[in-house]
């Protein structure tokens, strides 16, 4: 909307201020946003559950609109699982309604003065603070639940576990879906226990009364935009052919093909038992069971990638079952078993834990000798353990490096204290080079190099530096206007994509913006939170993996993380 809001909370004085947009912010949405406010007004030292930090909520510069995949919403904050700045993502309906609630950014700041549980409500006319102890201890589908029972059915819902109760690491922050189910997750970097540190259990955003078009300068030609930008999607390949059919688990086979799976804790790149827990067994069972391959996690969406998992019993169970939670809880994990793995990522949404950091955290805690590879049971009592806040429970939940650390165990794939998600690097060379690099620690959102990405083999160390630095301008470029992920892909292959987003950005807000300018902003992005993480203390010493993917051959090809240093400082020199 163009009078959007800046909305403030001070959770110590339990008021709520609604404000102008600063000038500095009044260019950006989504990632850029959080990024520039959080670097602009959280010390970069200080302790990221104190009160000095900040965690931001940011709807896309496209969010609230027709767009397709344009309902992403953008959370920022100091890390307190790396320690650097950090912004995650979540699809759902909470980024829709914040702007039709005429909000640009939601800000939470400040500590509480006790313990107690806070619900922050809001609406386009007012926004509360009302007591959340009720909701103390309380999973994220029981909270969404009873928040939606009282606040309407409609009501987006944005939550903690007990895992962001307790200030746990990995701890993730759900957001409900069109179902009204806590099945989208900001889950990286450990967000969930910044917004515990806050008091904070839930958000309720109630948006009725505000329409799509609201915010546009030029209507008519943003109509046009969407139009031929929801034809693209629809028409290419990958957008709109594999992933409606597949979603992201059609990765699996691709990346076991490069033998770049993370199996028994990154001991191997493929994995024997591959057909029990690839894209064509989970069809399968989802058609045997009356589930759903191709869901839709946020409206308008053209792409319809998520998945609705039943059980035996031919009952809801999780949503939906992606790509890296089937690897890093099945393959990573030695477990080959769909009903174990979505068992893991239900309980994982409930608790609000990334399944990346801590199906990581298990798979160090089987070389510890805590459960044995393969053993789905012995993995779900764990989680059930974090989800309970026990001694162990809290030391896994604290993430893969934690647990290592606490277990004297060294083989953690990390960089800067976050668990490296479902994609050796010693294979996927690309993607390993925006692991080491990005500002957010090691994170393929950041910009994931998949077999095909501008014709370059993503085993040979030759162009991975300058591949990974032009996908992370894009990706950063694409978060800050709020699309998905996967457009990227379309963007990549059509000009005339290109030129769609562009004239949306520009119908929307009166601009006149090329798409040089577009990746601009990408780079913009990223120095702003490079310019963070060096006043926090970070230098190219800490763009590093462990040595062992450096020493060790991946089995079967045998491959290292060959890149250089030197390579390595050149992609993140390039967008400083």
């Amino acid at each position: 909307m163009s009078n959007a809001k800046l909305l403030r909370v001070d959770v110590e004085s339990a008021s709520v201020n609604w404000e102008a947009v600063p000038e500095y912010l009044q260019p950006w949405g989504g990632r850029g946003l959080t990024s520039s406010l959080v670097n602009q007004e959280v010390p970069p030292t200080c302790d990221a559950i104190g009160k000095h930090n900040k965690l931001v909520f940011a709807p896309g510069l496209l969010g609230g609109t027709t767009a397709p995949t344009s309902g992403r919403l953008s959370v920022g904050g100091k890390s307190p699982l790396t320690g650097s700045i950090k912004e995650s993502n979540a699809g759902g309906i909470a980024g829709s309604k914040l702007v039709r609630s005429g909000i640009k950014a939601l800000v939470l700041e400040g500590l509480p003065r006790d313990r107690s549980l806070k619900v922050l409500v809001v609406s386009p006319s007012d926004a509360l603070l009302v007591d959340g102890e009720r909701l103390r201890g309380l999973g994220n589908y029981e909270v969404a639940g009873i928040l939606r029972s009282e606040y309407g059915q409609d009501a987006a819902v944005i939550s903690i576990g007990p895992a962001g109760e307790n200030r746990m690491r990995a701890a993730s922050i759900a957001v409900t879906d069109r179902e009204g189910r806590p099945t989208r997750h900001a889950a990286r970097g450990g967000l969930g226990a910044v917004m515990g540190s806050k008091g904070i259990k839930a958000i309720v955003v109630d948006a009725r009364g505000h329409g799509t078009l609201d915010g546009v300068a030029d209507k008519k030609r943003f109509q046009a935009a969407v139009k031929g930008f929801a034809g693209e999607l629809t028409e290419h390949p990958f957008t709109g052919k594999v992933m409606p059919l597949y979603g992201t688990s059609s990765t699996v086979t691709v990346i076991d093909r490069v033998a770049g799976l993370p199996v028994r804790n990154f001991r191997t790149g493929k994995f024997d038992e591959l057909s029990q827990i690839d894209e064509n067994q989970l069809i399968k069972l989802m058609e045997e069971r009356g589930g759903n391959p191709t869901y839709v996690c946020q409206p308008g969406c053209v792409v319809r990638c998520s998945n609705i998992y039943h059980g035996p019993d031919g009952k809801y169970l999780t949503a939906s079952l992606e790509y890296e939670t089937i690897v890093m809880m099945g393959c990573n994990l030695g477990i080959a078993d769909f009903d174990a793995i979505a068992t893991l990522d239900r309980l994982c949404d409930d608790f609000g834990l990334d399944t990346i950091e801590i199906g990581a955290a298990l798979g160090v805690a089987a070389d510890a000798g805590l459960m044995e590879f393969g053993d789905g049971e012995a993995a779900i009592r764990l989680v059930k353990e974090i989800g309970a806040g026990t001694p162990l429970g809290r030391i896994l939940g604290g993430g893969a490096k934690n647990t290592g650390d606490a277990f004297g165990i060294t083989r953690v794939a990390h960089v800067k204290r976050q668990a490296i998600p479902a994609y050796d690097p010693r294979t996927m060379k690309g993607t390993g080079v925006t692991m080491a690099t990005s500002p957010m620690g090691a994170d393929h959102t950041a910009g994931n190099a998949l077999p095909g990405t501008m014709k370059v083999d993503l085993m040979d160390r030759a162009g991975q530096a300058k591949l990974a630095h032009v996908l992370q301008v894009r990706v950063a470029a694409l978060d800050t206007i709020g699309l998905c992920l996967f457009v990227n892909r379309l963007l990549f292959d059509s000009q005339t994509a290109c030129a769609a987003v562009v004239e949306m950005i520009n119908a929307k807000l009166g601009l006149s913006i090329t798409f040089d300018d577009y990746l601009e902003m990408g780079h913009n992005v990223l120095r702003t939170e490079r310019e963070f993480n060096r006043r926090a203390g970070f230098t190219a010493a800490h763009d590093r993996f462990p040595d062992f993917l450096y020493d060790e051959p991946l089995p079967p090809k045998d491959m290292r993380f060959d890149i250089t240093q030197e390579d390595l400082d050149e992609a993140a020199k390039a967008s400083a």
